[in-house]
């Protein structure tokens, strides 16, 4: 099973710089989609072969997901944590026979860090949902987690100290989380600084390669050996994210 996990901030936009092209290249599984911005499945998704599913936010024009699925899975739930968090299209659960797969995109803690608290809260409400599915099956959770986890994910790590998404708090929830079984799988391939999947559009940053590692393939202790690859695709343009996949063994 092929998974790519892609903030396209924003679908429409996306759509036209070759998404399509993009998507049929890709020959995934599963193509996961965070920060959509849209409340439709536009036409031309239709086409590629793919079982649709959305989540968008209340709030017009606004985060929301979009899962793309090769195959049916057994059930899809957008309704996981409280209203507040599920109003605003941050998640989609897809159930299949040998394992969970979820599509989220957590809060930004911005600016301020004004909805740090909040970003925080969703933190301890996705672990603890994980930690509830996995009891009956394996989880992998793919997307925008909006938070560079150690000095390597960060092109700055000393600039960037208290700014939102490197904050001591997310960055030691993201610890933690991992601490509970669960894997990074880039890491899996790739020890080394210097690989990044959002960059600013300012200043130059994605050519410059002063960029963020936030966007992460994780996956249960239990799937670790069936992992055969990870990858940060950072020639796909069209967002300020790149797409990051996994490769899984079912």
């Amino acid at each position: 099973m092929k998974i790519v996990s892609w903030n396209v901030n924003g679908l429409r936009s996306v759509l036209g710089k070759g998404f399509e092209k993009f998507a049929i290249s890709s020959k995934a599984d599963i193509i996961l989609l965070q920060e959509i911005k849209v409340d439709f499945v536009p036409i031309e998704l239709s086409r590629l072969g793919y079982t649709i599913y959305c989540n968008p936010a209340k709030r017009k024009g606004y985060s929301g997901v979009l899962s793309m699925c090769k195959s049916k899975p057994l059930s899809v739930r957008t309704k996981i944590l409280d209203s507040g968090f599920d109003n605003e299209g941050r998640l989609m659960l897809l159930e299949y026979p040998g394992l969970f797969v979820v599509n989220a995109y957590f809060p930004n803690s911005q600016h301020g860090l004004i909805r740090l608290r909040d970003k925080l809260k969703f933190d301890q409400l996705i672990l603890h949902k994980l930690e509830e599915l996995r009891a009956s099956k394996p989880v992998v959770i793919c997307g925008d987690f909006n938070v560079a986890h150690q000095d390597i994910d960060i092109a700055r790590p000393k600039d960037n100290v208290k700014n939102p998404g490197f904050t001591p708090e997310e960055r030691a929830w993201m610890s933690k989380f991992l601490a509970a079984g669960y894997i990074d799988t880039f890491r899996l391939f790739e020890t080394r600084g210097g690989h990044y999947s959002w960059w600013s559009y300012r200043f130059n940053a994605r050519k410059r390669n002063i960029g963020w590692r936030i966007d992460y393939c994780i996956v249960s202790k239990e799937l670790r050996s069936r992992v055969t690859n990870a990858s940060i695709m950072v020639n796909v343009a069209g967002s300020d994210h790149a797409p990051v996949t996994v490769d899984i063994e079912i």
